[in-house]
């Protein structure tokens, strides 16, 4: 199994710049292009850098979440209090206190290290659990640093205990 750890964390606010996933749950491949065009588009067009001026911290977050029925997929940063809406599809996202899945790693990209560590995390390490479970809610790959030509992140996905 996968390098993994489960962790307390306390509750966080994340606002993001977000797109609505079309390709079909299933459909890995399509939702990874649609997810890496927006990440893209971002970078290209100066909204991440104005989402990093509103930032607590250094991390740069790609949120995942179901919303209204609709798959989400947001750039976003953590904020220390919420940010008022200023396109269709910016959220203040709250992630709520308590256990999450870690998954760390690094990729040459910020795109694959988005795919890499959402793989493991629910491809393999999810899978194979015993003692916890995903019951939904936002999830997100945080990028913590770059150096050397590599990216390095970890994958945060809420979790309950399984009795």
């Amino acid at each position: 199994m996968a390098n993994y750890a489960l962790e307390e964390k306390e509750g966080f606010t994340v606002f993001g710049l977000g797109t609505e996933l079309k390709s079909d749950y299933t459909d890995y491949a399509g939702i990874n292009k649609e997810k890496s065009d927006f990440w893209q588009a971002v970078c290209q067009d100066g909204r991440l850098d104005k989402l990093k001026a509103m930032a607590a911290n250094d991390y740069v977050f790609a949120v995942n979440e179901a919303v209204n029925n609709k798959m989400m997929f947001y750039a976003g940063v953590m904020i220390e209090a919420s940010a008022p809406a200023s396109e269709e599809f910016s959220r203040n996202i709250q992630f709520p206190k308590g256990e999450y899945l870690v998954v760390k790693g690094e990729g040459k990209t910020d795109d694959e290290l988005n795919q890499k560590l959402a793989g493991i995390a629910f491809g393999q390490v999810l899978p194979e659990a015993k003692n916890f479970a995903y019951v939904g809610g936002p999830n997100a790959t945080v990028v913590k640093d770059r150096r050397d030509g590599f990216v390095y992140g970890e994958m945060w996905v809420p979790v309950v205990r399984k009795y």
